[in-house]
C-alpha cells in the first residue's frame, strides 16, 4: 500500500515528531493515529429517520422561503420515427 500526504504541514509534522523521538517511523504515527481516534459507524438502521415534516420545517426556516424551487417546464423536441 501507498499512501499519499499532500499536506506539506502534515508532512513537516510528521517528520518532526519522529526526530524528537515521538514516533520511530510513519507506520507508528498512523498507528497511534488510528488507534486514538474516536470509530464513526455510519448505520442506515441507526441513522435518525427523516419525515417528511422534517422538510417542511427545514424550507419554512430557510432564508429563501420566497425562491421559487417548482421546476421549468419545457417541451422536448422530439422526432417521427420509422420503424
Amino acid at each position: 500500500m501507498t499512501i499519499e500526504i499532500h499536506r506539506p504541514e502534515l508532512e513537516a509534522l510528521t517528520m518532526q515528531r519522529m526526530k524528537m523521538g515521538g514516533f520511530n517511523n510513519v507506520e507508528d504515527a498512523l498507528q497511534q493515529a488510528l488507534e486514538t481516534s474516536p470509530l464513526v459507524v455510519r448505520d442506515a438502521a441507526t441513522a435518525p429517520k427523516r419525515t417528511g415534516a422534517d422538510l417542511i420545517a427545514a424550507m419554512q426556516s430557510s432564508p429563501y422561503r420566497e425562491m421559487e424551487i417548482e421546476p421549468a417546464r419545457y417541451r422536448i423536441p422530439v422526432r417521427d420515427v420509422t420503424f
